[in-house]
This record gives C-alpha cells, sequence and structure tokens, in this order.
C-alpha cells in the first residue's frame, strides 16, 4: 500500500485539477477525487501491475462524473450577476480564469469531459474515446460543438 500512496501523492494535484474543470465546484471536485481514489485504492495491486495508474484513475473519475450527471435530476438555480465576487484584486489572469470557468460551466457535461481531456489531459481522440466509453466520431463531434459554444459565449478567451 506504500505503492499507492506514493502514486497519490505525486498524481493527487493532477487529479484534483482534473475533478474541478469536470464538475465546476469545489466541494464536488473534492468529493469526486475522494471516490475515484477510493475505488483506485480498492484495485491497486492489479492497476499498478499492469503499469498504469493514472489511465486507470482518469477512467474512473470520468465515468463516476457521468454518473452524477444522468443521476442528477434537478439543478438548482444559478444567481446571475455582473461581477464575480470571488475575483476580488487578483489581476487579470485570475479574471480570465473565472471567465473561462463560467464559459466551460455553460458546456454540455460530455463536452466538458472531452474538452478537459482532449486539452488538458492531452489525451488523443482515441484515448479520450477509450475514457469515455464512446466512439472516436462521437469525442470529434463533441469537441467541435464544444469548441464553437466556448468561442460564441468567450471569444477573447478561447483565440488566445
Amino acid at each position: 500500500m506504500e505503492d499507492f500512496e506514493e502514486w497519490v501523492h505525486a498524481r493527487g494535484g493532477a487529479l484534483a485539477r482534473s475533478a474541478y474543470l469536470l464538475t465546476g465546484d469545489l466541494h464536488l471536485a473534492e468529493d469526486l477525487v475522494q471516490e475515484t481514489l477510493a475505488r483506485v485504492a480498492q484495485h491497486w495491486k492489479r492497476v499498478s501491475r499492469r503499469g498504469n495508474p493514472d489511465a486507470y484513475a482518469r477512467q474512473v473519475m470520468h465515468n463516476l462524473a457521468i454518473d452524477r450527471w444522468r443521476r442528477r435530476s434537478v439543478r438548482p438555480p444559478e444567481l446571475l450577476t455582473d461581477s464575480h465576487p470571488e475575483i476580488g484584486h487578483g489581476g487579470p489572469d485570475v479574471e480570465r480564469r473565472m471567465v473561462l470557468r463560467d464559459a466551460l460551466a455553460q458546456l454540455t457535461p460530455k463536452q466538458r469531459a472531452v474538452v478537459s481531456l482532449r486539452f488538458y489531459e492531452d489525451l488523443t481522440e482515441v484515448q479520450t474515446a477509450a475514457v469515455l466509453g464512446c466512439s472516436v466520431s462521437t469525442v470529434k463531434s463533441q469537441t467541435r460543438d464544444a469548441l464553437a459554444r466556448l468561442r460564441r459565449i468567450a471569444p477573447e478567451e478561447v483565440l488566445r
């Protein structure tokens, strides 16, 4: 189990960032990471023998996120404002991240998963399809639709 702890220390931050991109909420992301790590720990001997625990953890995380999206029947109403109270005096980088976060939140769950896997995790279309359990053509169409939507929502941020 020592190997698992070392792996968690090495990869925990990346898993947390991926979970945040998938959920758009810090608390939901923390829950998603915890559940992912619990599942990985259950199968650690087999996963570590195969030599790619990162890929297994990514697949578990995305499957759990998709399960949550499917189970969620009613979303709480969002409070729309003209400003971001979280920005404070963070400067343009913080404001840019907030705009991108809000734009990502307007994508469908599958589009958000595809964008995070393709452009944050830097997976190929084939690898993304394998993680999500869909066809490569679905990955391509979801990527195309997501980027088109992001260009409409926040063109100045997407084109950077």
